[in-house]
């Protein structure tokens, strides 16, 4: 059966670009996919059975990670990371006008906070809009002489627009992470472990000793954040991604999870994925 795959649409965006990828590097057999409008949207086809898998940002090399799919996954624990793929994100300034004519500019909240040391320094009284994509942000301006939109080069042949300015985006360096979700473990090889707990208690040290328990099992922590539990002021829940390359790693993570999990509150298990940086056309 061909498997359906969620992704962050329409047609054009980068998280379309890295559903093609995954899907192939995950040997789907002519997979269809399927675009939705939100994130929450496409988390959601995923964890109401509605599609097989899905495909989301999950961080950003300059904004940090992306905060809905972080809060998806603590709230499903029963979905798992697969696979993840790194592409490097080149903005472009999209527009049927001109660049002194822009008023407005529209695109993804991350898009439009990845760029905004440009667009200060060229459009500084233009108003950002945020929108649910680059590829909606990009048909909204269709026809309009005000209006620009930040998103792929590859929409400008999409949509029949022209290129004002590329690249764009503040740092030369940016790329995001995309993960590929689904309700199975990946049982294949890995190089990352991803977690999250909340602490049964906010006491001087608490968190100190579940890093400790990291540093002594000899892993390397290649991530950790923080984000708010949404249950009271000053409960936070914490993400950690840690570096596996042997079998061994594996089994010294089984023994790390049991001597976290009599400190935590919640723990869910992302799953361990393997994890490759892409290079796009």
């Amino acid at each position: 059966m061909r498997k359906q795959v969620a992704y962050l649409g329409p047609k054009g965006t980068y998280a379309e670009k890295a559903a093609h990828i995954l899907s192939k590097l995950a040997n789907f057999q002519s997979p269809i996919f399927v675009p939705c409008n939100g994130l929450h949207s496409v988390i959601k086809s995923i964890a109401y059975n509605n599609c097989d898998a899905a495909v989301v940002p999950i961080e950003n090399s300059v904004e940090g990670g992306v905060t809905a799919t972080l809060d998806a996954l603590w709230k499903f624990p029963d979905i798992f990371i697969n696979k993840a793929v790194v592409l490097p994100i080149k903005h472009a300034l999209i527009s049927d006008g001109e660049l002194s004519n822009i008023s407005e500019v529209l695109s993804h909240p991350q898009a439009l906070a990845q760029c905004s040391e440009w667009l200060s320094e060229n459009l500084p009284n233009a108003i950002p809009l945020p929108t649910n994509s680059t590829s909606e942000a990009v048909n909204m301006v269709k026809g309009s002489n005000f209006r620009a939109a930040i998103g792929s080069k590859s929409l400008i042949q999409i949509e029949g627009l022209k290129e004002l300015a590329f690249p764009i985006n503040d740092v030369p360096g940016n790329c995001t992470r995309f993960v590929l979700l689904s309700k199975d473990l990946n049982s294949n090889s890995s190089n990352i472990a991803s977690f999250a707990f909340s602490l049964i208690s906010n006491k001087p040290g608490a968190l100190l000793k579940a890093i400790n328990y990291i540093a002594n099992t000899g892993f390397n922590m290649s991530k950790i954040e923080s984000r708010p539990s949404k249950r009271e002021l000053g409960e936070y829940i914490i993400y950690i991604d840690l570096e596996i390359n042997n079998q061994n790693n594996i089994e010294n993570f089984l023994e790390l999870k049991n001597k976290i999990k009599p400190l935590c509150k919640n723990f869910v298990d992302f799953g361990n994925y393997l994890s490759e940086n892409v290079e796009l056309d």
